[in-house]
């Protein structure tokens, strides 16, 4: 187990990414699970590290069906700096889309006055359009597309 004092590191993981995943307070928001949100810096360093099981992990715990947990915001924040550092491999792209995907398909629980965890999640997607954008261009026809164009569709920005 690592010291309190020593910053977890991994050379697949850009700077950016890492302070994104350490800005959170995973311990004090409760997880989909029902305990705290801290087990899932584990499993977002296995995602930013580029391992596409890893992403596939977070239902249960970011989001469940129809459903977002207190966590999916914050995810949703570490999953777009992984996206902007740019994954290289095609089957993390394809897991990573699949999980905002995900997240954007659940039903949103904001009201006129309040964003709520969708409108949370949907904001830090939002930032990321222009390469979601770029990646359904670039290969047209295949799953990673599917996912780029499904996203780019359920938030409206079709241009």
């Amino acid at each position: 187990m690592r010291g309190m004092d020593k910053p977890r590191s991994s050379p697949l993981v850009p700077d950016a990414v890492a302070d994104e995943i350490a800005r959170h307070d995973w311990d004090s928001v409760e997880c989909g699970c029902g305990r705290s949100a801290l087990h899932l810096e584990e499993t977002l360093w296995a995602a930013a590290e580029g391992h596409p099981a890893a992403f596939r992990a977070l239902e249960g715990h970011a989001f469940a069906g129809t459903r977002l947990a207190p966590p999916a915001p914050a995810v949703s924040g570490v999953l777009m700096a992984v996206w902007t550092a740019g994954p290289p491999r095609r089957a993390t792209r394809e897991a990573l889309l699949w999980t905002l995907l995900a997240l954007l398909g659940t039903q949103d629980d904001g009201t006129s006055h309040e964003a709520g965890l969708y409108g949370q999640c949907s904001a830090f997607i939002r930032r990321g359009l222009p390469r979601i954008h770029e990646e359904a261009a670039a290969a047209p026809g295949s799953v990673t597309a599917a996912y780029a164009e499904g996203i780019v569709d359920i938030l409206g920005l079709r241009t």
